[in-house]
This record gives C-alpha cells, sequence and structure tokens, in this order.
C-alpha cells in the first residue's frame, strides 16, 4: 500500500482539511498525520509520499530525508522549496513539486497590511490602546512614495499593479533586469545597494538560495534612508538579522516589518520581539482562509498523475 505522511505545523482544523481531502480522494491510500518533525520518525520508513513546508521539518530536514527509505515524492505545500531541495540527503530519484501561482493576492495584501501598518504606526496605536493613552500623531501616506520589490517574480507582478493604484512609484530587483508591466523601473541583483538609496519601502520577496543568503546586509541597509522601511516577506535567511538589529537600534532605518526570521519559531529572547520600531508576524504572510483548498487542487492532480505512473506531466515538478 503507498502511503502518505502530512507534516505540518498548523492549526488543527487547517491540518484536518489536508488529512480529510487527501484521504477522501484516494481511500486506497494510508494517510498518516504529524503536526511537528518530532513525531514523524514512526511513520517515515513505511513514507512513499510526504506532504509539507519545507521550514516544518525544522532542523531535522536530513534526518527526516534519511529515514523515509522509500520515500518516492515530496510535495511541498509553499513555493519555496528552501530546506528540501538543498538538503544532502534528498535523493536524487525523489521527485519534488511545489505549489506556485495561487500566492499573489494573499502576499500582496500581507504587503500593503505591512506597508499601512508601518506608516499609520499601527504597532504604537496599539500600545497606546493597551495603555489607554489618547495621543494623536500623523500618520505618513504612501501616495507619492516609491517602493522597492526584490523578487520580480508572479507575486511582485500582482503586487505591483496594487502599489500604482495607491499612487506609488515602484521599482524592481530582480536577478535578470527585464521590463515587466506594473514596474516604473528595474535594477539587476548587483545593483542592490543602488537601488535602496532612494525607497521608502524595501519589500523582500526573492527565494532564498545561497546566492541571497544574507544579500540584505550591513552595505545594503546603510544605503536606505533613515526615513525607510524594511518589509521581509521572503525567507529569514535574506537578511542578516544581527546588521538588521544594529540599524534598527540605531534609528538609522525607521523601521521593519517581519514575517520570516532566520529560525523558527522567533526566539523568545529575540530583541525583535520588544523593539517600538518592529512589527513582527508569524509567517503568515500567504497563509489565508483560501489556502488550503486551492492548495489541495494542486496536490490531488499531482498524486493522481504520480499514481498513474505520468511523472511528466505532474504540476509544478522542481526537481524530478
Amino acid at each position: 500500500m503507498t502511503s502518505v505522511l502530512i507534516l505540518l505545523t498548523l492549526p488543527p482544523e487547517v491540518r484536518a482539511q489536508y488529512y480529510d481531502d487527501i484521504r477522501a480522494n484516494f481511500p486506497a491510500l494510508r494517510v498518516d498525520m504529524v503536526d511537528r518533525v518530532g513525531k514523524a520518525d514512526p511513520f517515515l520508513p513505511a513514507t512513499d509520499i510526504l506532504v509539507t513546508f519545507g521550514p516544518h521539518l525544522e532542523d531535522q530536514a536530513d534526518h527526516v530525508l534519511r529515514r523515509a527509505t522509500k520515500l518516492r515524492w515530496i510535495q511541498a505545500l509553499g513555493t519555496g522549496v528552501d530546506n528540501i531541495v538543498d538538503r544532502p540527503a534528498l535523493r536524487d530519484d525523489v521527485i519534488l513539486t511545489n505549489i506556485h501561482g495561487i500566492h499573489g493576492p494573499a502576499m500582496s495584501e500581507a504587503a500593503l497590511m505591512a506597508m499601512l501598518a508601518l506608516a499609520r504606526g499601527l504597532p504604537r496605536l496599539l500600545r497606546q490602546q493597551q495603555g489607554r493613552i489618547w495621543e494623536r500623531r500623523p500618520g505618513r501616506l504612501l501616495d507619492g512614495k516609491t517602493v522597492g520589490i526584490f523578487g520580480v517574480g508572479a507575486i511582485a507582478a500582482a503586487l505591483a499593479p496594487c502599489c500604482k493604484a495607491l499612487g506609488m512609484t515602484v521599482v524592481g530587483i530582480s536577478s535578470a533586469r527585464r521590463d515587466v508591466a506594473g514596474f516604473d523601473r528595474m535594477y539587476g541583483r548587483d545593483e542592490l545597494a543602488t537601488a535602496v538609496h532612494d525607497l521608502d519601502y524595501f519589500i523582500l520577496l526573492t527565494p532564498y538560495s545561497p546566492a541571497t543568503h544574507h544579500i540584505v546586509g550591513a552595505r545594503v541597509l546603510a544605503a536606505m534612508k533613515p526615513t525607510s522601511y524594511l518589509i521581509n516577506l521572503a525567507r529569514g535567511g535574506v537578511v542578516d538579522e544581527d546588521a538588521l538589529i544594529d540599524v534598527l537600534r540605531g534609528r538609522r532605518i525607521a523601521g521593519a516589518a517581519l514575517d520570516v526570521f532566520a529560525k523558527e519559531p522567533l526566539a523568545e529572547d529575540s530583541p525583535f520581539w520588544t523593539m517600538d520600531n518592529v512589527l513582527v508576524t508569524p509567517h503568515v504572510g500567504g497563509f489565508n482562509d483560501e489556502y488550503a483548498r486551492q492548495a489541495l487542487a494542486v496536490v490531488n492532480e499531482n498524486m493522481r498523475r504520480f499514481l498513474a505512473g505520468d511523472i511528466a506531466h505532474m504540476i509544478n515538478i522542481v526537481k524530478r
């Protein structure tokens, strides 16, 4: 019997959506589910198919991949496949697919939320509410400001027109410099320190890889304006967090909205939690009420093709 392991560190009702749907559509499969990687060991030797997010494997990804000796296919539930495709223990014969093309609306809304929250001083206003303090300060307009988006893919293509609709100038930074609809100008990745110089908001959407590890470091942060904000919706490893803490403490940039971190969950002693110019969210940029339904459409189609031996036509193949 083909065995599926669902490994998701998500609320029970969300995990149940994946479990119930796969079981209902593929009753001949054995389907098991765990809510954290530490519970996976009893199921790994029999696992043929793994359904998970790369970050949910935490620092045990190589352990999981070594123990799953029968593993033939991993369905990553996000666009990013870091902590899977980059693991030494991933065998050449294991197929890897991801979810692509459904993140544009959710991530665009997350980026807009972050910009508006920072511009209007929402963290300060919430602290005032908790302290029952009535104190009025002017917010900042997004209209007329310049936003830079690092990582010009499908999500950026959805976000750019939203920013334009708010009256913003939109700058793109991409590994391959090219013209893209909705962007006023474009820079190459090697021009990053130059590109950020005039930005009011700097949004990170670039995939994490060895080439982007700590690419937003002290040099790039020093090139930003003191009035500019950093918004990271990509991966924590893209940013040198020590350098970011330094510039935030020194007020050398205005603030940051951080949804992703080098190590997740964010440690309780991280300085980010208590900084008054930082908005921390727990990796929820693309997480929404429609995500499981949209992702399962891809998962189920891939499952049908995999079980039929039609590997060549599986959706979003990252590694064959």
